[in-house]
């Protein structure tokens, strides 16, 4: 259950998984602070996380992979001076290819986990980890095994909850029988709803918190950037991926348009419609938890995002905003094995 916002502004709360913290309603994606998204000026970057921690913001993510620990070690400090204010989520299993550093490879092994999990509490110099993400899915290990491992690290008080990342509904439910999950994440905004086939009711059902990443569609929901060659520095990932170059993103620039009409009406960006498409997704499906990890780096930026939790999208609105996701051009990677969505 949803507590209300008090009267500083801050957002409401929800509980994390069936036993855990209760957490801001928004969480913060912290991987842009010093990876993939081209230069980041560092002070505001950490004035941005103090931010919206007094705007409730109580969920920060991040990930090993993330420049090779560099984000972790980015927020470490942060992490510190607010140790228990905050619940810290990282993740394992993306590394790079010991025969060729240009590819990624995806590892669930014991003792690939093992050797991750000491990395990142050196990194992130705490003693147990908040919630630890799977990050990805190597389907040559199964599951059971992966979450074995995992389940070890919370009876040796290294981590707290688990949380998987880009799994099908029957993996989560393989994965819930071992051990309690507290959290799922994958990818679920405007532009981006394959896991609603099944795996958003299994979380439904299971009590396991749906954690949406890229909730704003990588910024392109907020009309930040039209075509990513064009718009975005050569060091921007996002320069890669299908749906935001050439006649890709024409075409999706296009779907915006009930976005801008939506926004319009409300007073708001189009980045807060994108965001309060998403949290009403809680409302929508009952007993389902949501709380999106949109990244910034910018205070400004998670003041609009946070206030996005209190508006309320209308039936007509969100009748309105439907057929986007069925439109969309591209897939959501170059190559969507790194994705679920193949094993659906």
């Amino acid at each position: 259950m949803n507590t209300s916002p008090d009267d500083s502004g801050k957002i409401t709360t929800a509980r994390l998984g069936g036993t855990g913290p209760e957490i801001g309603v928004q969480g913060l994606g912290c991987m842009g602070m010093s990876f993939a998204y081209g230069p980041t000026d560092v002070d505001e970057a950490r004035a941005t996380l103090e931010r919206a921690l007094e705007l409730g913001v109580t969920l920060y993510d991040t990930a090993d992979m993330y420049g090779e620990g560099e984000n972790e070690k980015f927020i470490a400090p942060f992490v510190r001076a607010h140790r228990d204010e905050i619940v810290l989520a990282t993740k394992f299993s993306i590394g790079l290819d010991p025969a060729d550093p240009t590819k990624r490879v995806i590892r669930n092994d014991r003792p690939y986990l093992r050797q991750c999990v000491e990395a990142s509490l050196r990194r992130l110099d705490v003693e147990e980890i908040d919630l630890y993400y799977m990050h990805r899915r190597d389907v040559n290990v199964p599951i059971e095994d992966t979450v074995g491992a995992m389940a070890e690290l919370v009876a040796e008080g290294k981590v707290k909850h688990l949380g998987l990342s880009e799994v099908t509904a029957g993996e989560l439910r393989a994965a819930q029988d071992v051990h309690p999950i507290a959290a799922l994440q994958s990818e679920w905004s405007l532009f981006s709803r394959d896991v609603e086939r099944s795996v958003v009711g299994a979380a439904q059902e299971l009590g396991v918190t749906f954690v949406p990443y890229s909730p704003l569609g990588r910024g392109f929901l907020t009309g930040a950037f039209a075509d990513a060659e064009k718009d975005l520095t050569s060091d921007d990932f996002r320069r890669t991926m299908p749906r935001f170059t050439g006649e890709n993103a024409v075409a999706n620039e296009a779907l915006l348009a009930p976005v801008r009409k939506v926004a319009d009406a409300h007073g708001a960006t189009l980045g807060q419609i994108a965001l309060a498409w998403v949290q009403q997704q809680a409302r929508l499906r009952e007993g389902l938890t949501v709380v999106p990890i949109p990244g910034t780096r910018k205070r400004t930026r998670v003041e609009e995002n946070t206030a996005a939790t209190r508006i309320e999208l209308s039936d007509e609105e969100l009748a309105l905003l439907e057929p986007i996701a069925s439109r969309v051009a591209g897939p959501r990677y170059a190559d969507m094995s790194f994705s679920s969505a193949g094993r659906e």
